[in-house]
């Protein structure tokens, strides 16, 4: 999903402190056992990590179930999913209750919690980090479809496992004015910014055209790094009367159906980015690795469902805007627009640079979104103060605005995944001044991989 511009559980922990006095009384007897002892310790702690092991893969079967069931008590919350249709008609047919599925996810993270140490195998480790991470999210959410309410903060880490760090909006006043040398003039500043951006407003019959080879472009750029299937594919089709700008529905068997949203006046600067966003190396790559190497090579069959509100989120929406930069490095985004788009466009390139100087500083803007959401969401703000707060500090027109703003009353917290998500996935991916192969390795990691927000962070 591309926006124009979606508590915390703290379980006790008994088998750990039980664990560590198994551990210090076997350590204490072992010098008076005979040489098998620590044979027949390690064939143990073998025994005991197969056992949670299959464990845990029951509570990866389990979630499949619950998270289908939630999505009767929430229209939405299964964003996608191709698992077996039995199933999915099985929880739809007899779904539990809300609070029952909130117990059961509330009672699985405290079971993840027991089985964790047992569990050798790296990847055994990062399957039940992640899986614990899917089930509190979902015990955060369903208590918020039963009426609860969370701090912004609280909310955000519950649902997407992270705990965003928020600047004031004065931390963005020197980039506004850094916007007034290079659109100065009469009226407001956001005035002039969205003026100058309708200059290069893509006309309607021109706009398939434009994605389509936008789309293209993306496509071969990544298909130089990704070995994707032969047979992965996209439709796409535009709509109106959408909260979001862009919205991919993964279909499974490594096809997705690409819906752009027509209700505000399509910029030529937005095709490149929702065509890395929603297609490569964004949703539609994502999706496609997940079901070929977590479920297809590992059998993991929690990714068979893709929640709305999980950690899987923040990584869905981090990739996929760091996947324009991925793809498009430097400046080469500009002279694919100047030298192809803009003349499908029908409008003059010359105006190609001039553009883009504007779009890139304004990217720095993204934060002050997810501050104006809190203040708002947290009733700092009133709706007509959060309106002008999106206008100043995201420098849109008052009818961006108020979509704006319907996506963060829609969505929530959910707005912290783009900015947040962006900047997570671009310091990892970046660390160190890697070269365009470790950049590009890197990313795979982060779309084939079990990998939560926080595994992100760079230290």
């Amino acid at each position: 999903m591309h926006l124009n511009g979606h508590p915390r559980f703290r379980a006790a922990r008994p088998f750990q402190a039980a664990a560590a006095l198994a551990i210090l009384l076997s350590a204490g007897s072992a010098t008076a056992q005979p040489s098998s002892a620590p044979q027949r310790g390690a064939t143990q702690a073998r025994d005991d990590s197969s056992e949670a092991s299959r464990a845990l893969a029951e509570l990866a079967r389990a979630f499949l179930s619950l998270a289908l069931e939630v999505g009767t008590h929430e229209a939405e919350y299964v964003d996608a999913y191709y698992g077996p249709a039995s199933l999915k008609a099985a929880a739809e047919s007899a779904p539990r209750s809300r609070e029952d599925l909130q117990k059961a996810a509330e009672a699985a993270v405290e079971r993840i919690d027991a089985l964790s140490p047992a569990l050798r195998a790296p990847q055994d480790q990062a399957r039940a980090k992640a899986l614990r991470g899917f089930y509190r999210a979902a015990a955060t959410r369903l208590a918020m479809i039963g009426g609860a309410r969370f701090p912004f903060l609280d909310e955000a880490e519950g649902l997407f496992g992270i705990r965003p760090d928020l600047k004031p909006l004065s931390h963005y006043d020197d980039l506004l004015a850094r916007l007034e040398t290079l659109l100065p003039g009469p009226g407001t500043l956001a005035a002039r910014v969205d003026a100058f951006q309708d200059r290069y407003v893509v006309a309607k019959d021109r706009v398939p055209a434009v994605m389509e080879a936008a789309i293209g472009e993306c496509r071969r750029r990544t298909l130089a790094h990704f070995d994707l299937p032969a047979d992965e594919s996209f439709d796409m089709g535009f709509v109106t009367d959408k909260p979001w700008s862009g919205y991919n529905y993964y279909k499974g068997a490594f096809h997705s159906r690409i819906e752009i949203n027509m209700d505000l006046p399509a910029r030529v600067g937005r095709a490149v980015d929702l065509g890395c966003h929603e297609g490569y190396p964004g949703h539609h790559v994502l999706n496609i690795m997940i079901e070929r190497t977590l479920v297809g090579q590992r059998g993991w069959q929690e990714y068979q469902v893709n929640p709305l509100y999980s950690p899987q989120s923040l990584i869905a929406e981090g990739s996929a805007n760091y996947g324009i930069d991925l793809a498009f490095p430097g400046e080469e985004q500009l002279a694919f627009e100047r030298d192809v788009l803009f003349p499908l466009a029908g409008l003059d390139p010359a105006g190609a640079e001039a553009l883009w100087k504007v779009r890139k500083a304004t990217e720095e803007l993204g934060g002050a979104r997810m501050t104006i959401a809190k203040m708002y969401l947290d009733g700092e703000v009133d709706r007509a103060t959060a309106l002008e707060l999106l206008k100043t500090y995201q420098l849109v027109s008052a009818e961006r605005a108020e979509q704006s703003l319907g996506f963060i009353e829609h969505y929530r917290s959910y707005v912290i995944n783009y900015h947040l998500g962006r900047t997570l996935v671009h310091d990892y991916v970046e660390h160190g001044a890697p070269d365009e192969s470790t950049r590009w390795e890197r990313m795979r990691h982060v779309l084939s991989d079990a990998v939560l927000p926080t595994d992100l962070l760079v230290r």
